[in-house]
Parts: structure tokens; C-alpha cells; sequence
């Protein structure tokens, strides 16, 4: 993924983590109300954006994981 996708990620899940902070805390409804909207109208793009990023790679999955291959098994 590109840069861009891990940020739009980063920038979702921290807006959503506050935003249950928020409501625990009692915030205006009204804020909440729009944070929880701007939230999902995030989460929907950043869905997109990571499904359509042009990345490519020439792993299989007969390569395994790339932290632990196949061939190094004892």
C-alpha cells in the first residue's frame, strides 16, 4: 500500500478511538453526532482507497510468511 492508504488508516482509527473517548466523557451530542458521521463517510473512503491502490508485488502465497518461510523448516 501506498503512503497514502496507511495514513487515510492511521487518520480513521485515531478519529474513531477519540471519538468514543468523547462520548464516554459526555461531549455535545451534536459533536459527537458529526464526528461519528465524518467518521464512517472516512472509514467508507479509506475502504476504497485501499482496495483500489495500485499495488503490486510478486509474492505467492507458496512463499509463505516473509518473517518466517517454508524453506526454514527443520
Amino acid at each position: 500500500m501506498k503512503n497514502t492508504a496507511i495514513k487515510l488508516v492511521l487518520a480513521t482509527s485515531l478519529l474513531l478511538v477519540v471519538l468514543t473517548i468523547m462520548a464516554e466523557l459526555n461531549f455535545p451530542f451534536g459533536l459527537i453526532f458529526f464526528l461519528t458521521f465524518l467518521g464512517q463517510v472516512l472509514l467508507i473512503y479509506t475502504v476504497y482507497k485501499v482496495l483500489t491502490d495500485k499495488y503490486t508485488t510478486d509474492k505467492t502465497f507458496d512463499d509463505w510468511y516473509e518473517d518466517h518461510p517454508m524453506s526454514d523448516k527443520d
